[in-house]
């Protein structure tokens, strides 16, 4: 599959703190436009980045599943859940 049409946001430079309120912001908006999969780009380097969205998307009510990029361990592919 193509995911360069997909919605992204990248979170190089952000701390844990402002990259999980951005992460539920990008899915909150994503999920009332309807967007069923979206692109977090974190990076590979010391993985907090990655950690945190984990944890972050572990919690999200709005997300159904999540994995790591086959292609690209510095970017995580998120299914959000449909709405009604």
């Amino acid at each position: 599959m193509l995911y360069s049409n997909l919605p992204q946001i990248d979170l190089h430079g952000y701390d844990r703190d402002y990259a999980r309120i951005v992460i539920n912001d990008f899915i909150q908006d994503n999920y009332q436009m309807k967007n069923q999969k979206i692109l977090i780009i974190h990076g590979v380097g010391t993985g907090i980045l990655r950690k945190t969205t984990h944890e972050t998307l572990k919690k999200n009510k709005l997300v159904s599943s999540f994995k790591l990029d086959n292609f690209n361990s510095g970017t995580t592919i998120v299914e959000i859940k449909k709405r009604n």
